[in-house]
Parts: C-alpha cells; structure tokens; sequence
C-alpha cells in the first residue's frame, strides 16, 4: 500500500508541477519581454507538449506488454520490447520533428506576420522547439518503461526536474535578453541532459549489454497492434480537448471562449489528479492478471473504484459549493456571473470523465484497448455533433451540455470491464489439489 501511495503522489506531481511552474513564470516573462514574446512563448510551449502526447502515444502499448512480461518472468522478451518501443518512438519521433521543422518558415509567418527580428526569433523558437519534441519523445520510452516497473518516482523525478529547471532558466533569460529562442534552446539543453541520465538509469534497471533499438518481428506485431488503438487515442484526445473552445470561439467570439475556457480549466482537475493519481493500476494490475487469479484482480479494481469514486465526489463537491468564490477572485466578478449556468455542467462533466479512470486503466491493464478507443471516439464525435446543433440554439449552455454527454458515454467502459472480469471468473475452475486453473480469453 505505502508503494501504491508514493506512485499515486508521484502522478500527480508529474501533473501538477509544470503547469503550477508556468502560472508562476508567466507573469515575469510577461512583464520582461512583452505580450507578443509571451504570446510565442506560449504557442511554442503548447506545440511541443501537443506533439509530446501525440509522438508518445505507443507508451501504453509499452506499458501493458512490459508489465505482463515481468510479472511472467520474461525478461528477454521485456528486453526485446522495450529495445523495439525505442525504435518505434525514433522513427516516429524523427518524422514528427521533420515535419514541425519544415512547418516552422509556415508557422512563424502566421504567428508573426511582420517580417523583422521577431519573426526569426519565433522562426528559430518553433525550429528548436522540434528538437525538444524529438527529445521528448525518446525520454517517454523511459517514463513508460520505468512506470511498468511501477517505479513511478524514477520516471518523473528527472522529468520533472528537468521541466522546472528549464521554467527557471526562462525566467532568468528574460532579465538577459528578450530572445524566445534562448529561452527554447536552454530547454532543449536541459531536456537533453535529463534524457541521457534517463536511459542511464533505464540501462541500470533492465540490465541490458545494449539499449540499441531493435526491429524483433513478435515484439513489433505485439507493440503495433496495441500501440496504434493507443496512439489514435491519444490524437483523438488531443483534438476533442481543443474542438470544443475553437468552435465557441468561431460561433459566439473570444469573450464566450474566455468564460468556458477559464470553467474547464478549474474543473478539469477532477479528472486530471484523478488519472494522475490511479496510473500506477493500469501497469499493477496489468502484472497481476497475468501471474494471478481472477478474485485477487477483482479486489484490485473495486478498491480502485471506490478511490476513484470517494475523489471524484469530494472534488466535485468541492467545487459546487466554493467552485462559484474561487472563480470569481481568479477571474473577476463578471466572468463569474457569465459562468452561473454552464459551471455546474462543467463540474458535473469533468467529475463523469474522472469516474472512467479506473475502467480505462483496468481495460488497457487487460489488453482491451480498441474498446476503449472505439469508445471514445464515438463519445467524441457525440459530443461534436452536439455542438453543431446546440450552440447556435442555446449558446455556451449548449456546449456544456454536449461536453457532458461525452463524460456520460465514457462510463459505459464500465460493461466490458464488468462483463470480462466475469467471463474471467467463470473460467477458472478448481483443480484437485485445490488451485484455480485459468483459460486465457
């Protein structure tokens, strides 16, 4: 238990301290550089972050592989596993960073359309920026490999370390110069040492005469056919959390968008402490359920629902009775008065998608990640239609709703996760001597 608290503190760290780290930067570089620098600085940062989610998105693949073939005692296909994820995240680090380099000349004159010394500074931001990317991306196969050790606090202490250095280094550059590239390139820098001392230690923990990447045919097939359900889930992800905002932005204009974006983003970390907190269960019971029984894994599930359930309740409680104060000394009384109507939807759809969080991670723990996928994109494409027929009709009130019935469709992980850990009971039979016997599904 005290392990499984450390790896839960640790995940919400990893997703706590860089953004708590760039609500405190954000006002020195602000105030010494400008708003039009700040604004570069910003869209570089999201661009690498968005291209981070999308480049790493075969971690779970490797995740659930590497947990199942430790808890099995395989350490040469775990070996050979993480040797191909290395290989699959070069190559589609590679091509991700080519093409944000080829884009950038693109980009730069969009964001910057005055030609001067901005535009290439904003030119060169996005073009390290690419780099950082490509480095992101290789430092994610030893995240996902450290947390299917369950080492959660190996995987983010150097991580998070390098990421509050490089917050650092940017403040400090701002008394120096007014140049966003530097500020880009230390944390390209900074990244790049904290990647090497990741792979040093991913070489101590295997141990392995080589971390060269591999192109092993079994591992290949295992990690694609999970990996690519994983890896268009998280694009799909990173579209839908953005979709809403840009199409209230293009119906109703920027000061609709101010008053939703500013709801979600005080509601969003009821799902995000959530997820952060209960990622260790996805590589815990994906380890159990390949060396034990079925009954050991069904208590692990229902202890995490009811964390799950005890969080998302005190949270969401949380916010409908003091939710209303705390936006309006962060945001301003008339923000908070535009807000009256669509907040407790927004709590109620954030505190829905919190409660998935132990079926998705217990479906991907037991390989079902096209359901979980195929899920959310029609939950997706739910709340999208939605959209488009309830915001012309009745506005910002309208996109809640339909943000909601995304929440509410996501809980139906809970049927396949209900109807297997059945099936799994049903197969397993006493034997003579007394232990159960399991048929793999």
């Amino acid at each position: 238990m005290k392990a499984h608290l450390a790896n839960a503190g640790y995940g919400v760290l990893d997703y706590a301290a860089y953004p708590i780290g760039m609500l405190l930067v954000a006002p020195i570089v602000l105030r010494n550089m400008g708003a039009a620098q700040y604004g570069i600085w910003a869209i570089v940062t999201a661009a690498v972050s968005t291209g981070s989610i999308i480049a790493s998105g075969f971690g779970d693949a490797n995740i659930q592989h590497v947990s199942s073939q430790r808890g099995l005692g395989r350490h040469d296909d775990l070996l050979r596993t993480v040797r191909c994820m290395i290989g699959i995240n070069l190559v589609l680090g590679t091509a991700l960073a080519l093409v944000a380099w080829t884009l950038a000349p693109l980009a730069a004159r969009h964001i910057v359309p005055s030609q001067g010394a901005l535009q290439q500074d904003c030119l060169w931001s996005l073009r390290i920026a690419s780099l950082l990317l490509w480095l992101r991306t290789m430092e994610s196969v030893c995240i996902s490999t450290q947390r299917a050790f369950q080492r959660y606090g190996a995987a983010v202490r150097v991580s998070i370390l390098a990421r509050l250095l490089s917050l650092a280094a940017a403040a400090a550059l701002t008394y120096l110069s007014h140049s966003v590239a530097s500020m880009v390139a230390a944390a390209a820098v900074l990244s790049l040492l904290g990647t090497c001392l990741q792979f040093a230690d991913l070489h101590r923990l295997l141990p392995a005469t080589s971390l060269a990447p591999a192109w092993d045919r079994d591992a290949m097939k295992a990690l694609l056919g999970f990996g690519v359900f994983s890896w268009l889930q998280a694009v799909s992800t990173v579209v839908f959390s953005q979709a809403d905002r840009i199409f209230l932005g293009v119906s109703l204009g920027a000061v609709a968008v101010a008053s939703y974006a500013l709801c979600t983003q005080l509601a969003q970390p009821i799902w995000g402490f959530a997820a952060s907190g209960l990622h260790f269960l996805f590589p815990h019971l994906a380890e159990r359920s390949a060396v034990q029984s079925s009954s050991g894994t069904r208590r692990a599930v229902l202890i995490a629902f009811a964390c799950n359930l005890l969080f998302v309740a005190v949270a969401a409680a949380t916010l409908m009775l003091f939710g209303e104060r705390i936006l309006r000394s962060w945001a301003g009384a008339d923000i908070a008065r535009s807000s009256v109507a669509i907040f407790p939807i927004i709590i109620w759809s954030s505190a829905l998608l919190g409660l998935n969080v132990t079926a998705t991670y217990a479906l991907l723990a037991f390989g079902r990640v096209r359901t979980i996928t195929w899920l959310n994109l029609a939950a997706g494409a739910t709340m999208l239609l939605l959209m488009f027929w309830l915001v012309p009709r009745l506005g910002t009130y309208g996109l809640a709703l339909a943000r909601l019935c995304y929440g509410s469709i996501t809980l139906l992980l809970y049927l396949p996760l209900v109807l297997g850990l059945r099936r799994a009971r049903a197969t397993y039979a006493p034997m003579s001597a007394g232990k159960p016997v399991c048929e793999e599904a």
